[in-house]
């Protein structure tokens, strides 16, 4: 295993251009330094460094090392920084991931308990693809992903999903397009424009299915990556849109739409994805309680 104090002592010598000034930096013996970064190589088994007139200049392979060295002491400088910031704001840090097809108002739903708990708690939220999340929960710069499908264990990250909740599948809209879809749904969606979520999302496969059962074909429209996106077009009229049911109100609130028609025969779920097992986090443990207790607790019985 590498000493990573010999490193220490070798990355000081790359930064401060020799021994010498190292040694000045360090309160040490220039022998000391130059004794542990010899070690070093040979550990290696590579030249670090080359004489180069007064000076001594990294060769490759030392070029190489002190890439990676440079990368493990800013990584230590910033683990550092955070946990004194952690320390001197007393609060609870909590990085979440949301995936980009999530809804917004499902993740403040879900993530609002944690900011209503005794101690305080700091949310940092970030959103992307969800391949690119699951990469940050494997080097854990993540405590929790926020995703409309489980981790499967072919994606090669170690992680656990727990079901957050469940909900039927809602059609909105504007009133106006609405009205001509509510008299005669499902079977009214047969040609009617439609709006569809990415690839990213874990819906179109399921809506493809059900529109094969149903012998329907709606006239898509547009796909998007983005939730909010679709719903922003689903606003302007360009066409009818599938959501959770349980946003009916948020939606009905900040995007003026209404639901066309609901579907049992699709189920919207939402899961919590963490590296460890059970959810140790007060502030994961608030996250799931009010998602079954509150969010997914109300099931509409609806059409087929």
């Amino acid at each position: 295993m590498m000493n990573y104090k010999q490193l220490y002592y070798f990355w000081n010598v790359a930064k401060h251009g020799g021994v010498s000034r190292a040694a000045e930096q360090l309160h040490l013996t220039p022998q000391t330094i130059s004794g542990q970064v010899k070690e070093l190589a040979q550990s290696l088994g590579v030249d670090l460094f080359i004489q180069s007139g007064r000076r001594l200049k990294l060769t490759p392979a030392g070029d190489l090392v002190f890439a990676h060295a440079e990368e493990i002491f800013q990584t230590g400088k910033a683990l550092e920084a955070r946990l004194k910031s952690r320390q001197h704001h007393s609060e609870l840090l909590l990085r979440v991931g949301v995936s980009n097809v999530v809804p917004k108002s499902i993740a403040f739903s879900l993530l609002s308990p944690a900011l209503q708990l005794p101690s305080p708690v700091r949310l940092n939220c970030y959103e992307d693809r969800l391949d690119a999340l699951f990469a940050e929960l494997a080097i854990h710069n993540l405590d929790l992903v926020i995703a409309d499908r489980p981790l499967s264990a072919d994606t090669g990250v170690k992680g656990y999903n727990h079901l957050l909740g469940e909900c039927s599948l809602a059609f909105y809209g504007t009133p106006e397009l609405a009205e001509t879809v509510k008299p005669d749904f499902p079977m009214s969606l047969d040609g009617a424009p439609l709006l569809m979520p990415g690839p990213d999302s874990a819906l179109p496969p399921a809506l493809e299915r059900w529109f094969g059962d149903m012998d329907i074909s709606p006239q898509i429209k547009a796909e998007f990556d983005d939730s909010g996106l679709m719903k922003a077009f689903g606003q302007e009229g360009v066409g009818l849109f599938p959501a959770p049911e349980v946003i009916r109100e948020q939606a009905a609130r900040q995007h003026g739409v209404v639901i066309a028609g609901v579907t049992t025969a699709i189920t919207c779920r939402y899961y919590a994805i963490t590296p460890e097992r059970r959810l140790k986090h007060p502030a994961l443990e608030a996250i799931s309680r009010s998602a079954q207790d509150s969010l997914f607790k109300t099931r509409v019985e609806t059409s087929p």
